[in-house]
């Protein structure tokens, strides 16, 4: 039995630079081959038993940035627990000053914000208040896909493009909340560092990285990301509590004359907290994108027994729901037992699963008209 891998206490659970810990006498080159360590990154070593999602992504990215990048957009969503925001494998996406030029690195998506100073944020474990969150120009190495909304153009995917400017937003005022990890330099880059602190001085391990408040981070992620899966994540901030619609308005208000802010004001209204997944929530757009009334989310029913069925999506003034079978739906037989109940106070329900979404969205969409206009609906 081969004996257990060599994992030093100070680096268990841990992100870090390999130079650092070989330097320290921690471990060896070779030992930091071992299945002791995942490799992340160049020189950017972790636990190989930390969890594979976002967060460790964003743990690695910090390690190689300056200290005054801060994690934005979809990547700070993630860390204020929207878990479909990103994955593992997606990339990170960080704010820095204008006037700072970062090379390219892979997995990185680099906005560019304000003039020479870095953003105020709050930190990635800040549940409420609004600070600047300020998404900027993207390097011309980045690449953004644009749709866009009525009045501003045709709703296609823009080619990439080292002109276009992203949005310098100018949310609701905050300040900086987070800790601090020491730096080569002497300066301080916003990140918490790890519970009970390290036992090695001048180790450089990543904690909890600062990322922009909720309310940019849905601004952000408007301006940068294609709608159907911003609105998906907009949803998830508003569903939580993380932001509201009054904060929404207010940041959209502020940046309305700006570059991205017509699109992000669009994305904002498509938003609807009463959404249970991001299927969900992009079933709803793309059928409005198709014409279609908007639907009315988790709407109520009183059936005749007096119990109140949720509708997925619903049109009350035609009686007429969609019903999204996927993860969220009921166990057992409660998905069902809820068509059979609305089905039973009149209602016309119409079941879409995910694969029909992605495979048939055509057929669904004919289904719906079909009956929206059996019940009256004229467009």
């Amino acid at each position: 039995m081969p004996p257990p891998p060599h994992r030093p206490g100070v680096l268990a659970w841990q992100v870090f630079r390999g130079s650092d810990a070989i330097r320290q006498g921690l471990v060896t080159e070779h030992q930091l081959r071992s299945s002791a360590w995942l490799r992340l990154r160049h020189d950017v070593y972790a636990d190989a038993r930390l969890d594979r999602d976002h967060a460790l992504a964003c743990r690695a990215a910090v390690l190689r940035l300056p200290p005054e990048a801060v994690v934005a957009g979809p990547s700070a969503a993630y860390l204020h627990g929207v878990e479909h925001a990103a994955s593992f494998t997606d990339d990170v996406h960080v704010l820095v000053p204008r006037t700072m030029r970062l090379g390219p690195q892979r997995g990185l998506r680099v906005h560019s914000t304000g003039p020479a100073t870095p953003p105020s944020c709050a930190s990635a474990r800040f549940r409420g208040g609004d600070g600047p969150g300020v998404p900027g120009r993207p390097t011309a190495d980045r690449r953004h896909v644009t749709v866009r909304p009525p009045g501003e153009g045709p709703s296609t995917a823009a080619r990439p493009s080292a002109e276009r400017r992203h949005v310098a937003v100018r949310p609701p005022g905050g300040s900086r909340s987070t800790a601090a990890r020491p730096s080569a330099t002497g300066r301080t880059s916003a990140v918490l560092p790890p519970p009970g602190g390290l036992l090695v001085a001048d180790l450089r391990t990543a904690g909890v990285p600062a990322g922009t408040d909720p309310t940019s981070a849905a601004w952000e992620t408007a301006v940068w990301l294609e709608p159907l899966r911003a609105v998906g994540i907009v949803d998830s901030l508003l569903r939580q509590g993380l932001t509201s619609r009054e904060a929404l308005v207010d940041v959209a208000d502020r940046n309305a004359e700006r570059p991205g802010g017509r699109r992000a004001r669009w994305v904002f209204e498509l938003a609807d907290p009463g959404a249970r997944s991001p299927v969900e929530s992009e079933l709803r757009v793309r059928l409005v994108l198709a014409g279609l009334p908007r639907p009315a989310a988790r709407h109520p029913v009183r059936v005749a027994s007096g119990l109140v069925l949720h509708a997925d999506l619903a049109w009350p003034a035609y009686r007429v729901a969609v019903a999204q079978d996927g993860r969220h739906a009921e166990a057992g037989n409660g998905h069902l037992d809820r068509i059979a109940g609305l089905v039973g106070a009149g209602w016309l329900v119409l079941p879409v699963t995910g694969r029909r979404l992605r495979q048939d969205f055509p057929g669904v969409l004919r289904e719906v008209r079909a009956a929206l206009g059996a019940r009256g609906w004229r467009q």
